[in-house]
């Protein structure tokens, strides 16, 4: 099983919006040193819509191969064609990856039944772990608890990251699939207490700027150090709203050039973040200290 923080990470761009390997690369080592536990290439937050399938699987292999082994590597796979998420899934294994990342099928908006019969299929389809990805805000459709209880002991099935942000409705998750799956935190407002009842990591945004602070803070929720594993994210609560201002990878991609980690390049419909914004965001970096 997987634990800890997991870096949902940009795929840094060019100024013309071709990728920018190198930065990839330095992006990947930074992580190994700040202590990240794993990183998701091409999740949503990598704009895996916007990337073509040869550039999608090309970055996959990579960050594992810059990686070695040093953290685990998770593929973003997921797609609203259950066939092109078993391609991707498939090619994500064959390239060594660890798990894959499936999101919900979004725009499509399948149904409860349609939902579970789409990651049964891939799971039959394909031998490797396999999270589960539900972000309603994002994609328009929310698979329900009950439909991943379903989903949960169906072999190659080894967790879901819940991106919704109800405590409540985590802690309910937990008590119906956590003996049989690990429940992943979306929300970095909520993670700790998501971990603190049961999670097994988060999955993170934060983490693309904060590597060390949200590994420790991840390490000691884990280890059930809830004063301490809430003062850690306390020193960067700025950041889990503020990389959100406008639609993310926007922010976080702005914030990471900001740094000197990568340039500015994003891939359209998504632009540079705007001029209004980019003071509130450079005022967080520093209040949170990774400026």
């Amino acid at each position: 099983m997987i634990l800890g923080s997991l870096v949902a990470l940009v795929t840094p761009m060019n100024s013309d919006g071709s990728v920018d390997w190198a930065a990839l690369k330095q992006l990947v080592e930074w992580h190994v040193a700040e202590g990240t536990h794993g990183i998701v290439a091409v999740g949503t937050t990598g704009e895996s819509a916007t990337l073509d399938v040869d550039e999608h699987l090309e970055v996959v292999r990579v960050v594992i191969e810059v990686a070695a082994g040093r953290l685990a590597v998770i593929a973003g796979t997921g797609a609203n064609s259950t066939r092109e998420a078993i391609e991707l899934t498939q090619a994500a294994a064959n390239l060594g990856a660890d798990a894959v990342l499936l999101v919900t099928p979004y725009y499509n908006k399948p149904t409860q039944e349609g939902l579970y019969q789409h990651y049964k299929a891939i799971a039959e389809a394909v031998q490797i772990p396999q999270i589960l990805y539900n972000v309603p805000g994002r994609t328009g459709v929310d698979m329900l608890n009950a439909t991943v209880a379903r989903l949960a002991g169906t072999p190659n099935i080894v967790g879901i990251k819940d991106a919704t942000g109800d405590l409540v409705r985590g802690q309910e998750l937990i008590g119906l699939v956590g003996d049989r799956m690990a429940v992943y935190s979306g929300d970095d407002a909520t993670a700790i207490e998501l971990i603190l009842l049961g999670g097994k990591g988060n999955i993170s945004v934060t983490a693309n700027v904060a590597p060390g602070v949200m590994a420790n803070a991840c390490e000691a929720a884990l280890a059930g150090h809830a004063e301490r594993a809430r003062e850690l994210t306390e020193s960067v609560a700025q950041l889990h709203q503020i990389l959100f201002i406008e639609s993310n990878p926007i922010p976080v991609k702005w914030a990471l050039a900001e740094m000197g980690r990568m340039g500015l390049g994003i891939r359209l419909p998504l632009t540079v973040l705007s001029a209004d914004a980019q003071p509130r965001v450079r005022a967080a970096l520093s209040a949170s200290g990774v400026l």
